[in-house]
């Protein structure tokens, strides 16, 4: 009779133990889920943190890789070129012709894709989940780098890094020579004749650098310019990829601009013009190369 009720007493110690421990694995399992809604208005619920990831736009591969995800990549579009580290994963063609069989024989658990691509209808219809995100703005920067991170199972981690990318763009707009704020830029979009606005993320970095844009919020954020228009406007800075710089004079009517015979302009090389024309998580280091190239120019200003 006095050990009879031994038995009992430890069954109900085990019984809340075994409760807590079953709450905390269902309370971890739900802190892994992730509820993201893309550029689409589409919620997508995934049970678990993503481990294989096909990137049809590169400021997504970069996103991915910077929040320490690269090694999930299992396939990238063929202009994703940064990290590094991406160089050895599959290419999968582009937005225009991305490669639908063998991005299906990836076995993908999410196809991270732009709204522009043409695959994400036919990559749905075989059965595959495609998160859409294309940012074109600071605030779509910051939104999709959470949305990311919510996929990869790092809630808060893309806040937290957009922090990093703001306070960089912080820093470098303090270094910005006084004489050179409220200059009029002129953001040559590849060889032209496109240009970068003042409602396009460009132009928001721009904007925070306390510099001015010829093209107005009225033509959008990457419009097609008539060079008269440019030879009107009389940007007081270029910048552009650095192939253009060099044939600039040589356009029709271009040696006229005080830019251009001032040479108040920035070139950048492939790599840095890559930078500067991707909204992902390189903002930052985008704002600090605009930066050194106007700290440059406010030496040679009298």
């Amino acid at each position: 009779m006095t050990g009879s009720p031994q038995p009992r007493r430890a069954g109900v110690r085990r019984g809340p133990a075994r409760l807590a421990a079953a709450l905390a694995l269902l309370v971890a399992a739900q802190a892994l889920a992730a509820d993201v809604v893309d550029d689409l208005g589409r919620r997508f619920r995934f049970e678990a943190p993503v481990q294989r990831i096909v990137s049809l736009l590169p400021s997504l591969t970069e996103t991915v890789c910077v929040l320490d995800a690269c090694g999930r990549l299992v396939g990238v579009d063929r202009f994703s070129n940064w990290p590094a580290a991406v160089h050895g994963v599959p290419q999968v063609g582009g937005l225009e012709d991305a490669q639908i069989e063998r991005i299906v024989t990836l076995w993908p658990d999410v196809v991270l894709a732009g709204s522009s691509s043409r695959a994400i209808d036919r990559l749905e219809s075989l059965g595959l989940r495609v998160v859409v995100l294309e940012p074109r703005t600071h605030a779509d920067t910051r939104r999709t780098l959470e949305a990311v991170a919510q996929l990869l199972g790092r809630p808060g981690a893309g806040e937290a890094l957009w922090r990093q990318i703001d306070a960089r763009i912080d820093a470098a707009a303090a270094r910005v020579p006084p004489a050179l704020r409220g200059q009029r830029v002129y953001f040559e979009v590849g060889g032209g004749p496109y240009a970068a606005g003042e409602v396009s993320f460009v132009g928001e970095t721009l904007r925070r650098l306390s510099l001015g844009n010829i093209v107005p919020a009225a033509l959008g954020p990457f419009p097609k310019l008539n060079p008269e228009f440019i030879l009107r406007a009389r940007p007081d800075i270029a910048m552009a990829p650095q192939s253009s710089i060099d044939e600039m004079s040589a356009r029709p009517g271009w040696s006229t601009l005080p830019m251009v015979a001032a040479r108040r302009w920035c070139g950048f090389d492939a790599a840095g013009y890559d930078v500067l024309v991707r909204a992902g998580p390189r903002l930052g280091e985008a704002a600090e190369r605009m930066a050194d190239c106007l700290q440059a120019l406010g030496r040679k200003t009298p």
